[in-house]
């Protein structure tokens, strides 16, 4: 009986151990930035496209110098939620300000309200459907998604906020 009983504790405590892991690792699985292949690759030429900003100014492929910052969000995204406010910090402090910053929130209008808000003081911001030609151009199969552009119409770094923020403050 006491050998049971030694074994049951024993197993509660090994159950208890893989509970700790499993929610270590879904917080460090959360936490993941985004991956460079979710959006177009450093040194790809994104192809072209137009869209309209919520102010209604027109913005296209050639709108987007050296240096300009991109971000793709998507309401209900989790991860977008998480990335959102060291966004707004990059883009705060981003060279060009505004002008040189560019939100997609991909979803419907009514989804994506609360983002727009959120993104409209630091960047200019466009609200479009799944398959626009602002996300094939950029390649983002996943959000979100960062880039910032390099000459000639090129991404010159993609992947995580980080990465690109970083590479933002010293263009």
């Amino acid at each position: 009986m006491i050998l049971v009983g030694l074994l049951v504790v024993l197993d509660l405590l090994l159950t208890f151990g893989v509970i700790r892991r499993l929610r270590e690792h879904t917080e460090l699985l959360s936490q993941r930035p985004s991956m460079p292949d979710i959006i177009a690759a450093p040194g790809t030429t994104i192809s072209s496209f137009a869209a309209t900003t919520v102010e209604g100014d027109v913005i296209a492929d050639a709108d987007l110098v050296g240096g300009t910052m991109v971000g793709f969000f998507s309401p209900g995204c989790g991860a977008c939620t998480e990335q959102m406010p060291a966004f707004l910090t990059a883009a705060k402090s981003h060279p060009g300000g505004q002008e040189r910053v560019l939100a997609v929130v991909t979803g419907r209008d009514e989804d994506s309200v609360e983002q727009v808000q959120t993104l409209s003081p630091v960047a200019r911001v466009v609200v479009v459907e799944h398959g626009h030609d602002v996300e094939k151009a950029f390649a983002v199969s996943g959000y979100p998604a960062f880039a910032l552009m390099g000459d000639g119409g090129a991404v010159a770094v993609s992947g995580s906020l980080t990465t690109v923020a970083a590479a933002s403050a010293t263009a």
